[in-house]
């Protein structure tokens, strides 16, 4: 996410106004900060569901984060910081890192395939 988020705001420097390039900016960096929020928010709702004991914040922080970005997002485009698409644009970043990952994973599967007999 940080690449394709890296690249499509060097790219928007050259050829799509400040508003947009910084709309991109910070919904990749929404982008990142959501992800890495969920990982920790799963991996305390999967140690509660085998029973160990975690803090039931850290299980609300869940839903907690929708409501973060969605009020940054509010703010920013409120306070005419960035361009809304191209916050969601960059919020989106993830769906690039995602089809890079499966076509890294589609090529592995085709060269190291094994002969079936």
């Amino acid at each position: 996410m940080l690449i394709a988020s890296s690249l499509a705001v060097v790219i928007s420097m050259f050829i799509a106004p400040w508003r947009v390039t910084v709309g991109i900016l910070i919904g990749g960096l929404l982008a990142v900060f959501s992800h890495r929020w969920l990982k920790n928010s799963v991996a305390a709702a999967i140690k509660m569901s085998i029973g160990a004991k975690e803090n039931r914040l850290r299980l609300t922080q869940f839903l907690l984060r929708y409501f973060v970005i969605a009020l940054i997002v509010y703010f920013v485009v409120v306070l005419g910081i960035a361009n809304l698409t191209a916050v969601l644009a960059g919020l989106a970043s993830f769906v690039v890192a995602l089809m890079v990952e499966a076509g890294r994973e589609f090529y592995f599967a085709i060269t190291h395939r094994e002969e079936m007999n």
